[in-house]
């Protein structure tokens, strides 16, 4: 029996996630995919996976769950959330190696969202239209379609032994400044001063948000002549307004059309921040050209890869490697005290 990943703990909506199922929005399939695709590869690349293979996807609550049949590879990133190995304190955006009889244990996020756990080898659940990726609402993908469950037993593909690897508190991902946003391709349905409203308000993220789009209040967008148009496709982070005046932002689970007027589409470095958004946190939007978002998305490739070139191999059960030690003042003390002798 190869190992498995026991659930015994499900936490809120945990569901498997990779980079998405492209190619069958023209029938009427979700892409889905990780909500926050940056933590997704970086979760991938501590455990050695390449930056698109599925993880469970761990939404504001965690999990509990026991390895059997093997030993494996494991690594969490993404929103803050607790980890305990065997009921000591162990950290996220770090690998660890386990053996069969393990418990995991993952606590609610303290900041954040989303997090991204990730085994080397991947899940041995077999695809659907090229994907891993769940869309609960059709009920494909993932595990029979589904949120994870109690007694679920996830089949892993194993992988051979490699470093554990760290990325340093340092170069952790930060949500920093406004979602930067590229207007249209319905911008002239609204009013000059709806756009500018749209631009120059803060909007708090509602209740009504999930994997498939969240409702933002604030203030209403007017619209130049009406809020219907016929229905087109639908992309990620396209932010259509409805005829209450209040802007939605479609994510990963989105319909493939819709016949709202879409005002802007937030660009595709900064999805990643959207996927972290809390009911409740405060977004600005600003308006960039379609040469800013061209070179924003290679310095957000650059940027991931420099990340995963500063991770670090953490040696020894405990982790102290020599960059880790190396990371903290160990000597303050000893060279105070000749300071001291030395006067």
């Amino acid at each position: 029996m190869g190992a498995h990943l026991v659930i015994e703990r499900p936490g809120l909506f945990s569901t498997l996630q990779d980079a998405g199922r492209f190619g069958y929005q023209r029938f009427g399939i979700s892409a889905s995919g990780a909500m926050d695709p940056f933590a997704l590869a970086l979760a991938n690349a501590l455990v050695g996976n390449p930056r698109g293979m599925a993880a469970v996807e761990l939404t504001m609550l965690g999990l509990s769950a026991t390895v059997e049949g093997g030993p494996l590879r494991l690594a969490l990133a993404g929103a803050d959330m607790a980890l305990t190995i065997d009921g000591r304190p162990a950290e996220g955006w770090r690998a660890y190696a386990l053996q069969p009889g393990a418990r995991i244990e993952i606590g609610p996020a303290r900041a954040g969202m989303r997090a991204y756990l990730a085994i080397a080898g991947g899940f041995a659940v077999p695809p659907t239209l090229g994907s891993l990726s769940t869309h609960s609402r059709s009920g494909i993908g993932g595990l029979e379609g589904r949120a994870l469950r109690a007694g679920d037993r996830l089949a892993l593909n194993g992988a051979p032994a490699g470093p554990l690897l760290a990325l340093p508190p340092s170069h952790r991902p930060a949500a920093r400044g406004p979602f930067r946003v590229l207007l249209g391709p319905q911008d002239d349905h609204f009013t000059p001063e709806g756009v500018a409203t749209f631009l120059s308000s803060d909007y708090r993220v509602s209740d009504k948000a999930d994997r498939m789009g969240a409702q933002l209040d604030g203030p209403q967008i007017a619209h130049r002549d009406g809020f219907n148009i016929v229905s087109d496709g639908i992309v990620n982070g396209a932010i259509q307004v409805p005829g209450h005046g209040r802007p939605v932002v479609l994510l990963a689970d989105r319909q493939t059309t819709g016949g709202y007027p879409k005002i802007a589409t937030v660009i595709g470095p900064d999805l990643w921040r959207l996927g972290q958004a809390r009911p409740g946190d405060v977004l600005r939007l600003s308006a960039v050209t379609a040469e800013e978002a061209e070179a924003a998305s290679r310095a957000h490739e650059a940027e991931l890869a420099a990340l995963i070139a500063a991770m670090v191999e953490e040696a020894g059960p405990a982790g102290l490697s020599s960059e880790r030690l190396l990371s903290h003042n160990l000597v303050g003390g000893v060279c105070s005290a000749l300071d001291t002798d030395h006067a």
